[in-house]
């Protein structure tokens, strides 16, 4: 019995010294599995954080394509634009070219073949200016139907492109016709204000060497003509950026600029201007939100009412001949124009932004002309 005891014992001190070192073990592999938890959650946090840096990246990527896409677009309708303007300066000098041709080959018939009623008329005549005509006075009217049809073009063609670029970014329809419209009307500000600066430059240069037959009115006008492409048409186009960011009747988003539809800014400023240079100047007649339609002037858009009265808003603005209305413009009417929440929004009376005039001597001169036209097209 005593020898199966210590036996015993001994087994039992043997299995106790294995359990201990098992435990022993077990602890050290719940050591090594913690830390291999902990190593997996770390690489999976790491893993997470490159997954989200990546994706930033690619929408960054995304974001920066299209920025690049979108600048080559501008780019290309910016050239597309200058191309068209260099095609319309060769005509308009192979025009000019093609009169003085004219001119000169009926100069050299009359001195080749004197006729004696001409000879009366040129002695009794005390202008010698009505029997040689300046090139300019000419082709006026050429130049005349000539920019009636580029401004049609510009309606048709480069109108609808800014409208298309614009709808790219701004939802609401009736924000982009507004804000094409409050354009073309500061362009055709913009281009009369260069246009006088310019002509007093002119004046100021040919006066003191000026011995023509022709008067200096006349010879400023025809240098004008022939140098169209010396007019700064880009300082207009900023001067109409400028007034259009301070418009309180239009909006644009954050993150692109009016500068989108400098194009068709440029091309309007150059028809504006060139419209200057007729005997008769062409201008945009005076429009203002809730005015009574004239069917004279506008014609309605298909989503208008027919039966209003009144003009919610213009979508192209009509070209004068002083009174005369040579090209109606368009508008849109609905009833309760006047009680408009956009209306609430505007601080001037036009869709051009206020220039440092008051509204009571705004009204002192709309009372003081003698037609709405007159007084809008004073102000430009």
């Amino acid at each position: 019995m005593r020898q199966l005891s210590s036996s015993q014992e001994k087994e039992l001190n043997k299995l106790e010294s294995q359990l201990a070192s098992t435990r022993v073990e077990l602890n050290s592999v719940r050591q090594d599995l913690l830390e291999a938890q902990m190593e997996l959650e770390e690489t999976k946090t790491k893993s997470a954080t490159t997954l989200l840096a990546t994706e930033d990246e690619i929408l960054q990527l995304r974001a920066d394509l299209r920025a690049a896409h979108e600048k080559i677009e501008l780019r290309n309708l910016v050239s597309e634009d200058d191309h068209q303007r260099q095609i319309r300066l060769l005509k308009d000098e192979v025009s000019i070219l093609s009169a003085e041709k004219s001119i000169l080959h009926g100069r050299l018939s009359r001195s080749r073949s004197p006729s004696p009623i001409r000879h009366s008329s040129r002695s009794t005549s005390p202008f010698t200016r009505s029997e040689s005509p300046t090139a300019a006075q000419l082709t006026n009217a050429s130049r005349y139907s000539r920019l009636i049809s580029r401004f049609n073009d510009v309606y048709a063609n480069d109108r609808l492109d800014a409208q298309n670029l614009l709808r790219r970014y701004i939802e609401d329809l009736e924000m982009v016709q507004r804000i094409i419209f409050i354009a073309t009307a500061e362009s055709f500000h913009a281009a009369k204000m260069a246009f006088r600066q310019f002509k007093l430059r002119v004046r100021k240069s040919l006066s003191p060497s000026h011995m023509g037959p022709e008067s200096l009115e006349d010879a400023v006008i025809d240098y004008i003509v022939r140098n169209l492409d010396l007019y700064d048409v880009q300082s207009s186009v900023n001067d109409v950026i400028s007034a259009m960011n301070v418009n309180p009747k239009i909006s644009f988003p954050a993150e692109v600029d009016f500068i989108l539809i400098s194009g068709f800014i440029r091309e309007v400023c150059r028809v504006a201007f060139a419209m200057q240079t007729l005997e008769a100047p062409l201008d945009i007649a005076f429009a203002v939100d809730g005015e009574l339609f004239s069917e004279t002037k506008y014609r309605r858009t298909y989503d208008s009412e027919l039966t209003a009265p009144l003009v919610f808003y213009h979508v192209w603005p009509s070209l004068m001949e002083n009174d005369i209305v040579v090209v109606k413009g368009e508008a849109v009417t609905k009833r309760g124009a006047l009680w408009s929440p956009r209306k609430s929004r505007s601080r001037s009376c036009s869709p051009l932004r206020s220039r440092s005039v008051s509204p009571g001597r705004t009204l002192a001169s709309r009372s003081r002309s003698p037609s709405p036209i007159r007084s809008g097209t004073s102000r430009f």
